[in-house]
């Protein structure tokens, strides 16, 4: 009976409660875009600072990560790089070595960061190749391929097909120098790595600077790199020697908190919004209340008990609130698709954003999580319910004898 109750109740005066239906229904919806968008814009940020050049977890010497010392290298155990590869949780595993020194073409020189890698393996981990605007990814049986940032290409004034001259100090006290072949060249949208990141072969960098067989990490890319500290400790048993294990959020900290305090953020924005919205259902619920004292009058005359009132006025609320939820979720669902299929490039108006280490791009984009739906439809109800109980509680203390006189 409360329930075709309620139910008549709401459709009473229709306009009025279309009016506040929509209201939480457009709130809802905005909402759950908002965190879809702020959940891409994460994931860009994730994606930038380890998937084009970082990793989610680095193997390397203790104290490498912090002074990049060219002598703290190590000589990589196959059997270890084999159980890393053979790992379910491990999506990618790549050695290399890494080098400072002069790039010169012509007249011009700069210096520039050169990562040794194995091609293929250095596939798995980072996704540099799909940022090239020009040539291609060095090959895997290359002896002397190179490829670099258009920053520093445009400074350099090479194109794919041209030589470069490396320069740098060698291990060994020798100055190392060689040549190299420009293959291709990538924008990332990162000033750090576009004007002096180079990915050369491995083996070519270990004979330059004198380091034969030698690495100094080992990047791996993983399936869920928010478990990346449960991974490390369960990888740390197999590391030999030395070795360290490190996650990306060690080796960034401040992009860490950036993330960490995500959750934070997305529930004040969702406090503000759905307080506007709750002043709305509570003008609603709180007018069909005082239009109705008398007919509460008539309930509690003939026997309904002031629980039951007040159960009737709360189901009310949290019909809207339900009925809400449904379209609002569904449009909210139609909206944050759209923006994950297509999204907005604002590249023309705006410049890439480094911050805690990282690059957010110009583009709006989002991302389908469960926790962005999960939020919105959970505080939804908690707001229309607590917007519901002042003209509930209101209605249950009425006096049968009092609301009958009411006009």
């Amino acid at each position: 009976m409360l329930l075709s109750l309620a139910l008549r109740n709401i459709w009473r005066n229709k306009r009025r409660t279309l009016l506040t239906v929509s209201a939480m229904v457009v709130s809802s919806a905005l909402l759950i875009l908002a965190l879809g968008i702020f959940s891409g814009m994460l994931n860009d940020m994730l994606a930038a600072a380890t998937e084009q050049y970082r990793g989610h977890l680095v193997i390397s010497m203790p104290g490498y990560q912090q002074d990049r010392e060219i002598f703290n290298s190590f000589v990589p155990d196959f059997v270890l790089l084999e159980e890393l590869d053979k790992d379910p949780d491990v999506l990618g595993v790549s050695p290399r070595l890494r080098g400072f020194g002069l790039l010169s073409h012509g007249h011009n020189t700069y210096p520039a960061e050169l990562l040794g890698i194995r091609p293929r393996k250095e596939r798995q981990v980072t996704n540099l190749e799909k940022h090239l605007t020009g040539g291609r990814y060095p090959a895997e049986e290359a002896a002397d391929e190179a490829l670099l940032g258009r920053g520093l290409a445009q400074k350099l004034g090479v194109e794919p097909g041209d030589e470069l001259v490396f320069v740098t100090q060698a291990a060994d006290g020798s100055i190392g120098n060689d040549l190299l072949t420009v293959t291709g060249i990538f924008a990332t949208g990162d000033t750090t790595h576009d004007n002096s990141l180079v990915l050369v072969p491995l083996a070519w960098l270990q004979k330059v600077m004198v380091l034969e067989n030698k690495v100094h990490e080992i990047a791996l890319r993983i399936h869920r790199p928010d478990k990346a500290s449960v991974l490390a400790d369960r990888l740390s048993a197999l590391l030999p020697g030395q070795l360290r294990i490190v996650t990306w959020g060690s080796l960034m900290p401040e992009l860490q908190e950036a993330i960490l305090s995500f959750d934070a953020s997305r529930l004040i924005v969702a406090v503000i919004l759905y307080l506007a919205t709750g002043l709305g259902i509570l003008n609603t619920v709180y007018m069909s209340v005082m239009e109705r004292t008398r007919e509460f009058g008539v309930l509690m005359a003939i026997g309904m008990r002031t629980w039951q009132i007040r159960l009737l006025v709360l189901s009310e609320t949290l019909i809207m609130g339900l009925l809400s939820l449904i379209v609002g979720c569904g449009l909210g669902a139609f909206m944050t698709l759209y923006m994950q299929q297509v999204g907005i490039d604002l590249s023309r108006h705006l410049t890439p954003i480094t911050y805690a280490g990282s690059t957010i791009l110009p583009r709006l984009h989002a991302v389908n999580e469960a926790g962005n739906y999960l939020l919105p439809a959970v505080m939804l109800l908690i707001i229309a319910l607590l917007a519901g109980w002042l003209p509930a509680r209101r209605a249950a203390k009425l006096q049968p004898a009092d609301a009958l006189r009411e006009e």
